[in-house]
Formats: structure tokens, sequence, C-alpha cells
């Protein structure tokens, strides 16, 4: 019990186990997760974009791709704030890791094709956390459009 409580505070995996209840991967997902939701409306499509960023990240296969997911939600669902999340990002995290995680929360917020005000907002308050300056969060914006094709206005 001890341990486990002392590995949530710290983002540390209990027993050191690395699998997937590893503090940085959690803290990810939970974060994704929190991009999808901030609009109240999370969806199959938000949740395969979300599973998609995880193998392709942490290269992991389809079911524990899954099982992080699931456990991400649990954590979002426990989270009552997002300074938890970001410390474990900003400990163990470089500054160009931080950059690819602006990205991914881009790739989520746009995953319907259209950005939320609250899905900004939280990019704002996230890239402020994690210290990704404005200028950094908005060309990761402007990637990530690139990528999926969409317009800057989307």
């Amino acid at each position: 019990m001890i341990e486990s409580l002392l590995a949530w505070l710290t983002g540390a995996a209990p027993n050191g186990s690395g699998g997937p209840q590893d503090g940085l991967q959690l803290a990810l997902t939970a974060l994704l997760i929190e991009a999808a939701d901030s609009d109240d409306h999370f969806d199959e499509g938000e949740r395969a974009v979300i599973k998609q960023i995880l193998e392709r990240r942490f290269e992991l296969s389809h079911d524990e791709a899954r099982a992080l997911l699931a456990e991400g939600e649990r954590e979002a669902g426990r989270a009552a704030e997002l300074f938890h999340l970001t410390r474990i990002i900003n400990e163990r995290l470089s500054f160009e890791q931080r950059v690819e995680l602006v990205e991914m929360l881009w790739e989520v917020a746009y995953a319907d094709g259209v950005l939320d005000q609250y899905e900004d907002s939280l990019l704002r308050r996230v890239g402020g956390l994690i210290y990704v300056p404005d200028r950094e969060r908005g060309m990761a914006r402007q990637r990530v459009l690139g990528r999926l094709g969409l317009d800057a206005t989307a």
C-alpha cells in the first residue's frame, strides 16, 4: 500500500515494473484523455487517436495500448488537477519531448476536425505547466494541422 502511494506521488512504476503502470506513460495518457474530454465529448474516434498515439510513442501492441488507455481513463478520473501529471512530464521529458507531447495533444484536440474553446484553453494551460512557450505550442499546432490536412482556422 505504501509502495503504491509512493509510486503514485513520485510518478514511478510500482516495484520498477515499467509496464502499463509506468508513471510517465500513465501521466501522458491521462493528459491526452483530459484533452479529448475537455469539451465534454470523449468518443470512440478520440479513443482511437489516443490509442494510435500510445502505440506509436511507446511502441506498444494493440492490447498494451488498450490497457494503458483504460488505466489512463481511470487516472484522469482520479486526477483533481493537472499539476501532478505535468510534474511527472517535467521531471522526465526533455524540452523536445515536451513539444512532442504538445503535438500529441493537438492531434487529440483535432481528432474531430474542430478545435473547441475548452480544448484550446486546456492546451494553453498544459503548455504553460510543462514550460512550452506559446510560439513552440503554435508551431506544434501548425505541424499537426499540416499532417491532418486541416485549415489553420479549424
